[in-house]
């Protein structure tokens, strides 16, 4: 599966567009490493817990888009975007979506 954030495929010719390839997730806080995070942040630095979380949630949203648009019959998802989003305090959502589409 070739996945691109361009409208285009370099040498490639889009012969199917089969519609929106889509996936997500929502990952929770740890509450312990709230409290080592919140420490964190008072003195200042990167706070890394929250970042390898949300790196996490990335990885696994565009590995689910990219098993819909297997599902879907593409070879390929142009255009892709990513979107995060806070469900409720100590959760966020991570969504990656775009046009699911075959190459020649």
């Amino acid at each position: 599966m070739y996945i691109t954030n361009t409208e285009t495929v370099p040498d490639g010719e889009i012969v199917g567009v089969l519609g929106i390839a889509r996936g997500n997730t929502v990952e929770a806080k740890n509450a312990g490493q709230d409290f080592t995070q919140g420490i964190r942040n008072i003195f200042g630095g990167e706070l890394k817990a929250y970042s390898d979380l949300l790196s996490k949630a990335r990885d696994e949203a565009i590995s689910r888009m990219e098993a819909h648009a297997e599902e879907m019959g593409a070879d390929t998802v142009v255009n892709v975007r990513l979107e995060t989003s806070q469900i409720t305090d100590g959760g966020s959502e991570v969504m990656a979506y775009r046009t699911a589409v075959r190459l020649r």
